[in-house]
């Protein structure tokens, strides 16, 4: 375990090496000089392709998977760059003679470019007293010109030979940390340029031929070697494709798409050139359809397009490219053939220009965004592909009109799904088909889609999850030309029933439905909102007598905070928990419920969660077999603490005696607060005194005044007045505070005795003496008050209304 370790943190160092100041070739070569050390001194570990003569200074991906472009490698040990072996000694401690640049390709076997620098008398040129870099193709790369090509070097006296020799050649001294991606050189060869570019696996290439050997440095220069013979370079991309009979179908499409003329200017660009055959392939007249379409045409255009420069030999491995459309293509490579997109379909490969590389290919590209949304199903959605085509959806969608497609994968349609009717899984899978065209970028939590079908699907945004209802999106989202494609993880399935309903529908939750009613909480399951509720089972009430329950009843306080603690504001589904952590929800009671995704299930409190996702109108149902109670809450009565521990047996529960739950005044968030408007109340003469009907056995007396609407004022004088007892009095309200949408009122005596209503009972003066006494008591108590009369204006002004219930009445109105 401990080698195991110390292997892992070597890989670590190793490729992380070089952040100084060198070039990616640089680094490579000093990470191959370490993996062989055990070797000796200046020796290198290479990976040649079994097969071949291909050998390379590899990347650590390469190393570890132990082959190239897909083909198994074999590791060989060679001296580094620079030095040889001696004879009798470990590795290779000797650093190499250093020579002119003629002698130089001796050293590093390029024996070919030697003898024909000598044919052609350039010998003369790379000898003198000079500074030079020649990039010496190897003998293989001579070997592999085409016979009656080397016969047409040999014309003219080699002038032929002498003339691509000296295209080789620049008129400086470059070694590879001086050669930039990008770089432009001119040769020694008139007019023409050499074009480096320096990738960050470590290889360089010239003209898109890979330096194999580099930085042998000469007296009067350095030399190279590379794996082909180049030639000259002349034109642009756009050069190509107008002079190339064979790929003016894509030349057509590159001018409708006005891209043509870009690709004429300077800049490093990868084109894959789609040939004439290749376009030959598609139904007839597509190419004329989509030119007519810009959007089309300059999308599927750009998806050829890199904005970077790729040449073959640079491509050890499938990597991942930005095309110029802004999304993605993997080239990659099999053995000699590259590849795109995992498919060997290139002709012909690393066709240089002077702003970059054409690839010609045997197939045309299409981007996600010019395809239909049917075609952007894939294989892992094939069976949502095969219902949507068996049940004709694409006749019920209106051309011109953009959509979404929900597909679920292909593990949804299980034997269960399968053995529903089809008239029942057409509608199911109506509400995967949405009437809008809509990206997860542009989702969010309360947004209503419209589906096929014309039912309306709720978005939920959570941590790491998008969801539509209860079906979440997995990765593999595209939009095409007519709409986007997002995958989901389970069947969307709507509902029309509200909580009440569903719960009293599954018919196992008998016994929590009645405790809510006993709570006051009953009509929240019906009203619009959106909760989720742990609901328990009336299984997990089993442990518990008649007696019990009704005791569990008498205390609403104590109930309400025991079945708030199951229900949550907002929607959860299961696929919104993020994996791997606990998921805090806050409950109504005010303390957090933890819950957690465990192998494929949800567990809330360590209490599984057996079914999940019942989806109602105004909110979700999760199923479980236990009550759920905070965990570190006593309770202070020995009798409820006694029925608790029957009831919930996965927790401990204290018991503090004298302990009392907290009141909890709110029980929805999404109940909108009671505007309240303050009146000034203006005194006033009576015109009569009116007798309103008797409520509670404390009958008063309104006294008729003038009310008026004016700005709020933070105090309200309500002056009553009466011929009854011959007395006046006022009372004068005093706003302390507001609390949980009520205001708290303190009450202070103006003018006369504490009353606030005179009786009008000419003929009892001892009942009108003991109505006052009682009137003046209750206004001493302060409280609440929630509306008050005004007789003959017939105005009813509200000042409180108390969450969810009917606004209480003060104790007289005016008949």
């Amino acid at each position: 375990m401990d080698k195991l370790l110390v292997v892992n943190l070597f890989v670590l160092v190793l490729c992380s090496i070089g952040r100084v100041n060198s070039s990616a070739y640089d680094k490579i070569v000093t990470h191959s000089r370490i993996r062989a050390r055990k070797e000796g001194p200046n020796v290198c570990a290479l990976q040649q392709v079994m097969g071949t003569s291909k050998k390379y200074f590899s990347t650590c991906r390469n190393w570890h998977k132990g082959s190239i472009c897909g083909k198994k490698a074999v590791v060989l040990y060679e001296c580094c760059p620079g030095y040889m072996k001696i004879e009798g000694m470990k590795g290779c401690p000797a650093a190499a003679p250093i020579d002119d640049v003629y002698g130089t390709l001796g050293l590093v076997k390029a024996t070919a470019t030697q003898q024909y620098t000598n044919e052609s008398q350039l010998r003369g040129d790379i000898e003198g007293p000079t500074s030079v870099t020649l990039f010496a193709p190897s003998n293989d790369a001579w070997d592999l010109l085409d016979p009656n090509e080397k016969l047409k070097l040999a014309e003219n006296e080699n002038q032929e030979l002498y003339n691509t020799l000296l295209f080789h050649t620049v008129n400086q001294r470059l070694v590879t940390k001086d050669m930039k991606n990008g770089l432009v050189v001119p040769t020694m060869s008139e007019d023409h340029n050499l074009y480096i570019n320096h990738y960050g696996n470590g290889v360089v290439t010239v003209n898109c031929a890979r330096i194999i050997y580099g930085n042998q440095v000469a007296t009067n220069g350095a030399v190279h070697v590379i794996d082909r013979v180049i030639r000259p370079v002349s034109g642009t991309i756009k050069d190509i494709l107008e002079e190339n009979e064979n790929l003016s179908s894509f030349a057509t499409a590159a001018s409708a798409a006005d891209l043509l003329d870009k690709l004429g200017e300077a800049g490093h660009y990868t084109l894959f050139v789609p040939t004439d055959e290749a376009f030959d392939k598609l139904p007839s007249g597509y190419l004329e359809r989509i030119i007519e379409n810009n959007a089309v045409i300059t999308a599927l255009v750009k998806y050829h397009l890199l904005n970077s420069v790729q040449c073959a030999e640079a491509i050890m491995a499938g990597s991942v490219y930005e095309t110029e459309e802004g999304s993605s293509i993997e080239i990659g490579c099999d053995g000699d053939f590259l590849t795109v997109n995992g498919i060997k379909m290139v002709l012909k490969k690393d066709i240089v220009t002077s702003n970059g590389v054409i690839h010609l290919i045997d197939q045309v590209l299409f981007p996600d965004s010019a395809k239909e949304i049917t075609e952007l199903m894939g294989e892992s959605q094939s069976y949502f592909r095969d219902y949507f085509s068996e049940m004709d959806f694409a006749s019920a969608m209106r051309p011109n009109l953009e959509y979404t497609l929900l597909a679920p994968l292909n593990g949804v349609f299980t034997e269960e799904v399968s053995s529903i009717a089809k008239s029942e899984l057409k509608l199911l899978l109506e509400n995967h088909i949405l009437k809008v065209k809509v990206s997860l970028s542009e989702l969010y939590t309360g947004q209503q889609l419209e589906t096929l079908s014309g039912k309306f699907l709720r978005a939920f945004i959570y941590r790491t999850a998008v969801c539509l209802e209860n079906a979440c999106m997995v990765r593999g989202s595209k939009e095409g030309k007519n709409g986007a494609l997002h995958l989901v993880g389970s069947l969307v399935k709507t509902s029309d029933k509200t909580l009440y309903k569903v719960l009293k529908d599954e018919g196992q939750f008998k016994i929590f439905l009645s405790l809510m009613e006993a709570a006051g909480l009953y009509d929240m399951l019906k009203e619009e909102g959106a909760y989720t509720i742990f609901a328990p089972t009336d299984d997990a009430f089993k442990e518990l007598t008649s007696e019990d329950l009704t005791l569990l009843k008498s205390d609403v306080t104590a109930l309400k905070n025991i079945l708030l603690y199951h229900i949550s504001n907002g929607i959860f589904i299961s696929g919104g928990l993020e994996r791997g952590v606990t998921n805090m929800l806050k409950t109504m009671q005010g303390l957090n419920l933890p819950v957690k995704f465990v192998n494929n299930s949800v567990n809330v409190n360590s209490v599984d969660v057996p079914d999940t996702d019942l989806m109602a109108t105004n909110g979700v149902v999760h199923v479980v077999k236990n009550v759920l109670y905070p965990p570190g809450l006593p309770v202070g009565r020995e009798d409820l603490w006694v029925l608790l521990q029957k009831l919930i047996k996965y927790i401990k529960i204290k018991f503090v005696s004298g302990y009392s739950y907290s009141e909890i005044q709110s029980i929805a968030s999404n109940v909108k607060s009671t505007e309240v408007k303050y009146k000034e109340v203006v005194k006033a003469e009576p015109s009569q005194t009116k007798i309103t009907r008797y409520v509670e056995k404390e009958p008063t007396v309104s006294k008729v005044v003038r009310v008026i609407d004016r700005q709020p004022i933070n105090k309200v004088t309500r002056v009553l007045s009466g011929t009854g007892a011959g007395r006046k009095v006022s009372e004068g309200l005093t706003v302390t505070g507001e609390t949980n949408g009520t205001l708290a009122f303190e009450p202070q005596i103006i003018e006369g005795p504490d009353v606030s209503k005179i009786l009008s009972i000419r003929d009892n003066p001892s009942l009108l003496k003991e109505e006052t006494s009682r009137l003046t008591q209750l206004i001493k108590g302060g409280g609440q008050f929630s509306a008050a009369s005004e007789a003959q204006v017939g105005t009813r002004r509200r000042l409180v209304r108390p969450l969810r219930k009917r606004p209480s009445m003060s104790p007289f109105e005016n008949n």
